[in-house]
């Protein structure tokens, strides 16, 4: 029978792992001793100055911000909405028009030049310009058979149109890095060009992508405040009336604090996600 001896580490590596355990403590230790001392000289720092009692009756009032929480909670409602139609339509135009980019064939080159010229259209046209056309300009047009369209769906169409760009060219980077020779060979095994897009090349472009599309999910979390200028009553336009009826700039905090929240945990998972992939191309490199 074999010894669990046998299998216990030499007193040498016994050794090395109580220094890196006591050297991982000391980090800790070192870490929230740095954290606690920046804190404390930034809030000294901060209330020290002269003008900080007006800043912090103005902006940190703990009975605004409990009287704003409700009604700037049910706007945010209006944007989790907006965010979870906008998202949708975003990856599926984004993915449209990169595939309209990648075709090939000649007879398909209107299509691709509509996708290009796109693209660069809204990549270069601020998000607020785009809200302010498609929010007034649509409306105005008065179509027959169309009756009052709401600002949410005034402000989802005007965010899948400049979203849609830019995932297209992340959506299109990750297809345009499967090698060739992943297409040739589905196509060498009788699959179509749909097919080969579909069960070959789109899955693993979409595994290849799929940080900056979290980074970008991040950024349309925050921009779905950006509706309230359509007049939606949203947590930021809540927030406005909140400050208009109290000249009191809590319940702007409050918003802000609420869109923090809501954005931590999908930048936490974006970071896993980017991490996770990071670490699958170094074990792929190093067999």
């Amino acid at each position: 029978m074999l010894d669990n001896s046998q299998f216990e580490p030499s007193p040498a590596e016994q050794e090395r792992r109580r220094i890196r355990v006591r050297a991982h403590r000391r980090s800790l230790l070192v870490s929230l001793t740095s954290t606690v001392v920046f804190a404390v000289v930034v809030w000294f720092g901060l209330t020290s100055t002269p003008g900080w009692s007006r800043v912090q009756a103005s902006f940190f009032d703990w009975p605004t911000a409990e009287k704003a929480l409700p009604l700037v909670l049910n706007g945010l409602l209006l944007n989790l909405r907006v965010l979870f139609f906008a998202a949708i339509g975003v990856l599926i135009f984004g993915l449209l028009l990169a595939l309209m980019r990648t075709l090939r064939n000649p007879v398909f080159f209107p299509l691709r030049l509509f996708a290009r010229v796109y693209v660069d259209f809204f990549r270069g046209l601020p998000l607020l310009i785009v809200l302010y056309l498609v929010g007034f300009g649509v409306p105005g047009l008065r179509l027959d058979g169309v009756g009052r369209i709401s600002p949410e769906l005034l402000g989802i169409a005007a965010l899948v149109l400049t979203y849609s760009a830019y995932v297209a060219e992340v959506f299109r980077a990750g297809i345009e890095a499967i090698h060739p020779s992943q297409r040739l060979a589905a196509r060498s095994l009788g699959l179509s060009y749909a097919q080969s897009m579909r069960y070959v090349v789109l899955p693993q472009a979409v595994r290849r992508v799929a940080p900056p599309l979290m980074n970008d999910f991040v950024s349309l979390q925050k921009d779905v405040g950006l509706i309230s200028i359509l007049g939606a009553v949203d947590a930021v336009r809540a927030a406005q009336i909140q400050v208009a009826m109290s000249a009191n700039f809590t319940p702007y905090l409050v918003a802000g604090l609420l869109f923090v929240l809501l954005a931590i945990p999908s930048i936490r998972f974006a970071d896993h996600i980017t991490e996770k992939f990071a670490k699958r191309e170094q074990v792929g490199n190093l067999l």
